[in-house]
């Protein structure tokens, strides 16, 4: 496997999102990647892995799984201190 430095737009290419998805995820979501000088490059299996983690799921996700695990967020509802 090739393991080169990824630019925004191979990446967002990679995954189907925009650049300004990519952009949005690192800085609001912890996608991995690196700023060299006023580029950020990206390494694919970090990208991957971080991917694998749920790193991209949306809010609405993030919610769904919780109500289908029967699950809260532990600081609602009664009884919870």
């Amino acid at each position: 496997m090739e393991d080169r430095w990824r630019s925004v737009d191979e990446i967002a290419e990679y995954l189907g999102v925009s650049k300004d998805t990519v952009y949005a995820w690192v800085t609001q979501k912890g996608m991995p990647g690196h700023k060299v000088g006023r580029f950020w490059k990206f390494k694919q299996q970090d990208v991957d892995d971080w991917v694998r983690a749920g790193g991209a799921a949306s809010s609405s996700d993030e919610l769904d799984q919780r109500s289908a695990d029967g699950g809260t967020d532990g600081d609602q509802g009664e009884g919870n201190r």
